[in-house]
């Protein structure tokens, strides 16, 4: 009975109890996508890292190198040498070392040149087909199967540079032969190949890049004369002609670095910035460089969020304690019928509570459509996603409890003034 008459009571005005709802459903809305963001974000980010202590690339901004090199969300700082990062990956500190190479895409997915380490690194099984052996072979990442409906067998021609608008080669047609398993990962969104394909892709062009070219896609890139050019015309069933990995005076965007020895992180930095024309950058360092820079604005939003919870507390205040005023006689007519005084007191605190979960309800439901809103743009820029039906129960239950709690504290005057009411008095002045 208390349940129905405190429901009851909620619409008496209508107005300001939907006012309250929207108040506290838009607080609850901005903390749950903040929520959901920020741990979803920093569990993809770290597991990326996984197996990379460092990344070698051409000078420029570390974070850029980390970001285009780990997640593959800016353009390349450059291009380096590979005869000259062949002597560092072979360094005895290093336990494992993945060059990349960059240079075209595929309807604004990535085709990168690598080696067979890449895909394990990511932990990723071949769910169809195999792994890349021959020039032009590639391996699609799950998302990129599932989006542009890729088969094995199936065969496309990549565009040059990063950008899907980009011109479309006349030549070198990539064939699928196999699908890698879904890992929640950005090798999801790669094309992979073998390094030679990127070579091969730009030199049967009769060109080839210089040592201080900016990369492939980036504004002022220029193809000359290349001495290595091979007549032979490219074909999947003959493999004569392909370039190989032994080519000399070639090059390479980046390689991910594993250590043996972890001296190597501390050491590698100065040693590679005084001795060579690289850069070696620290992915931890650069991602909680970039995590700080981030929470600065997280920090703002929840501020916001809090603030506005804080003024839908004052909103219910306000109104619980004007109606408990028109509603005098109601409470002591159901005094005179039988009601104990802690059942008034029941009852505006349970308005209150009902008031605060509804919105509750509402803002976690409108929050997990933000985070659907939120994903698709993200997958469209940076080719990340955002899982909205994951429940954090610690932290969203944590929020619930607070926003019980600002819902009680909202309705404890008016709470204690029904308590406290006076019968005779109250029913003598109405």
């Amino acid at each position: 009975m208390i349940g129905k008459l405190a429901w009851k009571n909620i619409w008496f005005k209508p107005l300001n109890t939907i006012l309250s709802i929207l108040l506290l459903t838009a607080s609850v809305a901005i903390i749950t996508v903040l929520i959901l963001v920020e741990k979803q974000f920093e569990e993809k980010y770290q597991s990326n890292l996984d197996g990379v202590d460092l990344v070698l690339g051409a000078q420029g901004s570390p974070l850029q190198l980390v970001l285009s090199s780990v997640y593959q969300v800016d353009d390349p700082t450059g291009n380096i040498s590979y005869d000259s990062v062949k002597v560092w990956m072979q360094h005895p500190y290093v336990k494992k070392a993945i060059p990349l190479a960059y240079g075209d895409n595929y309807v604004g997915f990535k085709i990168v040149g690598t080696t067979p380490d890449y895909i394990e690194k990511y932990q990723a099984k071949i769910a169809e087909g195999k792994v890349f052996e021959h020039n032009f072979e590639v391996v699609v990442g799950a998302e990129v199967a599932e989006k542009l409906n890729l088969k094995l067998g199936d065969t496309f021609k990549g565009t040059h540079g990063s950008a899907a608008e980009g011109e479309v080669h006349d030549h070198g047609e990539y064939i699928v032969v196999g699908i890698a398993s879904k890992t929640g990962k950005v090798i999801d969104n790669l094309i992979l190949s073998n390094i030679p394909t990127v070579w091969q892709m730009h030199h049967e062009e009769g060109h080839e890049e210089v040592a201080e070219n900016p990369a492939h896609g980036e504004e002022g890139h220029v193809h000359d004369e290349e001495e290595h050019v091979h007549s032979a015309e490219c074909n999947h069933d003959s493999h004569e002609s392909d370039m190989t990995i032994d080519e000399p005076n070639m090059e390479i965007t980046s390689v991910l670095i594993e250590f043996k020895n972890k001296m190597g992180v501390f050491m590698w930095p100065n040693i590679i910035a005084q001795n060579t024309k690289m850069q070696a950058a620290l992915p931890t360092y650069q991602m909680n460089r970039l995590f700080d820079m981030f929470g600065v604005g997280l920090n703002a939003l929840k501020y916001l969020a809090f603030g506005i919870m804080l003024i839908s507390g004052i909103s219910i205040f306000i109104a619980l304690f004007n109606t408990l005023k028109e509603r005098k006689a109601e409470f002591a007519l159901l005094r005179v019928n039988g009601a104990k005084k802690h059942q008034l007191l029941l009852v505006v605190l349970l308005e209150s509570i009902l008031l605060c979960t509804v919105g509750y309800f509402f803002g976690t439901v409108l929050g997990r459509v933000g985070i659907v809103l939120l994903s698709k743009a993200s997958e469209s820029d940076f080719k990340l996603g955002f899982n909205p039906m994951e429940i954090i129960w610690e932290k969203e239950g944590l929020l619930f409890g607070l926003t019980l709690l600002v819902g009680l504290i909202a309705a404890l005057i008016p709470a204690i003034k029904a308590y406290t009411i006076n019968i005779s008095k109250t029913l003598a002045n109405a």
